[in-house]
């Protein structure tokens, strides 16, 4: 990873630390995100994401202290307990942890002997890369998934931590992340929504716009992000970019599982699945 000071050798841009952060964006692309970070921040406050608490970040993924979003944390916790326990290595990883929020997941990385390097565009003090600094254990860098400032073969792992869905360009997205993991490294989808077909995720598209525009005054959709990924996809994905999936699934509860059928009952939707998705280069 090139330190603060370095400066792109295509456009010259200067990277500088502030705040504990790498910052990695260009003016440009800050420009190009500032609409969408707006409203996203707007939402995310809303939904009571954050505190001023260290004891708050420090319990995550396991208990939701504020309470706000106990339920969704509840499946951030079983997602990370079936990763920690069944896909991480045990030996000391560098990891790519992309999306990475308040970092919660480079700080179990780390607590497991793990060096990550949380990455987001999101920075902010409550619910961004900021709120890092109650970990203070790895390094935050400020950078878009497409464009990452780090070295070829680099990593060993690239952790999407419930941020996939935020890419408008898997192909290019997954590139990116592939460029940066040595030839044994993997790539892991944690918790992006994920559909048999690509009309049911249409309509949850839909539905959330809807929903965003009558809640907020927006739509949420400055930036257009692709917000899910259907199962031909995948196999298009493996397809285009070498790639071979595996599929895990973690267990939610009863309530969870029961979700299909309820749908199907009420002539509604089927709803997205979550899942651990894990791609490594297809053997020739």
């Amino acid at each position: 990873m090139n330190g603060a000071g370095a400066a792109c050798r295509e456009c010259g841009f200067v990277l500088k630390q502030e705040d504990g952060i790498l910052r990695a964006l260009a003016p440009d692309r800050r420009a190009f995100y500032q609409q969408f970070l707006g409203d996203y921040g707007t939402v995310r406050s809303a939904e009571g994401r954050g505190s001023h608490d260290r004891e708050y970040y420090l319990a995550l993924p396991f208990e939701d202290k504020s309470g706000k979003n106990s339920a969704q944390w509840r499946i951030r916790a079983s997602t990370w307990r079936y990763f920690e326990s069944n896909l991480l290595p045990r030996q000391s990883f560098d990891v790519l942890d992309l999306g990475a929020g308040n970092g919660w997941m480079s700080h179990r990385l780390s607590a497991r002997g793990h060096r990550p390097v949380a990455v987001d565009i999101f920075t902010d003090p409550l619910d961004g890369l900021a709120a890092a600094r109650h970990f203070g254990q790895f390094p935050c860098v400020e950078a878009e998934f497409d464009r990452l400032p780090f070295a070829d073969a680099q990593f060993d792992l690239a952790v999407f931590n419930s941020s996939l869905h935020y890419s408008t360009d898997y192909h290019g997205t997954l590139s990116e992340a592939r460029r940066c993991l040595r030839p044994s490294g993997r790539i892991v989808v944690l918790d992006s929504p994920l559909y048999r077909r690509r009309e049911h995720g249409e309509l949850m598209r839909a539905e959330r716009h809807r929903q965003f525009q009558s809640q907020y005054g927006f739509a949420s959709d400055s930036v257009a992000s692709l917000e899910y990924l259907y199962e031909s996809q995948l196999a298009e994905l493996s397809r285009d970019l070498g790639l071979r999936w595996q599929i895990y699934q973690p267990w939610y509860g009863w309530k969870w599982h029961m979700r299909p059928w309820k749908a199907r009952l009420s002539g509604k939707r089927p709803p997205s699945r979550f899942c651990i998705l894990v791609a490594s280069a297809s053997k020739s």
